[in-house]
Parts: C-alpha cells; sequence; structure tokens
C-alpha cells in the first residue's frame, strides 16, 4: 500500500509555520483520492517533509484534529477520518488587532448580562463547565442608528469579576479580555453561515422573519489553548459584508 503523500509548499515566513503546514495538510485530505490511504506518515516524516520542527508539526496536528479530518491514537499513529467533509469550513488567519477592529465603529447597548447555563450547542467549547458569564448586545450603526448585528458572549464564568460592562457599551469583548482584564490571546476561530432570522433576530435587528442573516461564532482561545469566550453573533445580511485578502508572496 503506498502511503499518503501531501503537497509540497514554499513557507511564507510572514505567517505562522504551524498555520500553513495545517492548511496544507488540510487540502491534501480534503482532495485525496477514495483509494489513498488513511494512516498519515508519522510526526517525524511529515516535519521532514515540510522541513519545520516536530513541535510545528505537532501543532499543525492539533488543529486538523479539532476540525475531526485527523485522529491520533498512541502507538498507533495519526489516521485520516473516513468520513471527513470535503466541505469542512475554511479558516483564515488574521491578526486580533484586525477582529477588534472589525469589531469597532459601531455603538452597542448592554441588553442583558449574567451567569447561564452554557447552551448545548456550545458544551463542546466548555466540558468542564455548567455555567457561564453570558453579555447580550445590540450594535448600531454610528451614523444611521440602524441594528446591525446583536451578540451574545459566553465566558468561563472566573473572569466575570474582571470585565466591566461599562467597558463592553465602548470596546469588544476580544479588546476587554486583551487589553483591560488583561488576560493572554493566542488566536481565535471565526465561522460564519448564512442563516434565516428567528423572532428574537428579526425583533432586534428590524428585518422580516426569516429573512437572510449571517450567523457567525468566534471562539477565542488562550495559550494553553482553554477557550476563555464563544462570541455568537447574528448580523444583518445587508450590513454586514465579508472580505478576504491573501497573500500570495
Amino acid at each position: 500500500m503506498t502511503s499518503f503523500a501531501p503537497d509540497s509548499i514554499v513557507l511564507n515566513r510572514k505567517l505562522p509555520l504551524w498555520y500553513q503546514v495545517s492548511q496544507s495538510l488540510r487540502a491534501s485530505i480534503l482532495g485525496r483520492s477514495p483509494r489513498d490511504p488513511l494512516r498519515l506518515p508519522t510526526e517525524e516524516q511529515l516535519a521532514g517533509h515540510y522541513g519545520v520542527s516536530v513541535l510545528t508539526m505537532r501543532q499543525a496536528l492539533k488543529e486538523l484534529e479539532e476540525e475531526g479530518l485527523i485522529s491520533r491514537h498512541r502507538r498507533r499513529g495519526t489516521f485520516i477520518e473516513p468520513d471527513a467533509r470535503r466541505g469542512a469550513p475554511v479558516r483564515l488567519l488574521g491578526s486580533v488587532d484586525a477582529i477588534v477592529a472589525q469589531q469597532s465603529g459601531m455603538t452597542s447597548s448592554l441588553l442583558e448580562h449574567g451567569v447561564v447555563p452554557v447552551p448545548s450547542e456550545l458544551s463542546e467549547y466548555f466540558p468542564d463547565l455548567a455555567r457561564a458569564a453570558a453579555y447580550h448586545r445590540l450594535r448600531c450603526d454610528e451614523k444611521t442608528g440602524e441594528p446591525t448585528n446583536h451578540a451574545r458572549n459566553y465566558v468561563r464564568p472566573e473572569l466575570a469579576a474582571r470585565i466591566d460592562p461599562d467597558d463592553l457599551a465602548r470596546w469588544p469583548m476580544t479588546k476587554v479580555l486583551r487589553d483591560v482584564a488583561g488576560l493572554r490571546i493566542s488566536r481565535i476561530t471565526d465561522t460564519v453561515e448564512a442563516r434565516l432570522a428567528d423572532p428574537e433576530t428579526a425583533r432586534l435587528l428590524r428585518v422580516p422573519l426569516l429573512s437572510p442573516i449571517l450567523h457567525y461564532t468566534g471562539v477565542t482561545y488562550d495559550p494553553a489553548g482553554r477557550v476563555l469566550d464563544v462570541a455568537v453573533i447574528h448580523y444583518r445580511g445587508d450590513r454586514f459584508s465579508f472580505t478576504v485578502t491573501l497573500d500570495a508572496t
């Protein structure tokens, strides 16, 4: 049986090496033939193939494992999941400051906050928690006053004492956690989906029921890989655009 052969890439030193390697492997996995073997080469072999350290390779593989594309087994090796989806979401890398800038430029009203049960659809991000501190905000365009999105942030409850609700009326949660609470943020994973407005979203955003909206989920991690915050945001489809710039050098 032939071994899995990932594509070769020229690494861009402007981006983290683990991210570039994970995306290359991801493309190879999703583009493989059904006849290709499921077992990946060893960490050492993959590291040599890409010209990176084993530590960098492990971080890249961890990202793919979190996506559900591979599974790793002690002494047996690393395997591609047979049902790895060809349509898995594209992950794009940007800076935390870029995310803060995207969330800025709007007026924000804090509708409610308190400690609530972790929603079942978010339990995978807080496996050790039954409850989280929740903050619900409505954001409006500064010029027109029209609502653009409403957001719910779910934060680890022990962090609530370090968050001033008044700060959330001025700044995004990302900035509050990093610059006010003094927490270290290593990465944020964003997912954007098309959905239809439910009754609450239609009322808050002043749009017809079942009109198109964009559903955003942003997961903020600390350097240890622990989830600090999950943001669930509903954007008006006519007030939000998603632009991506890729560095091809």
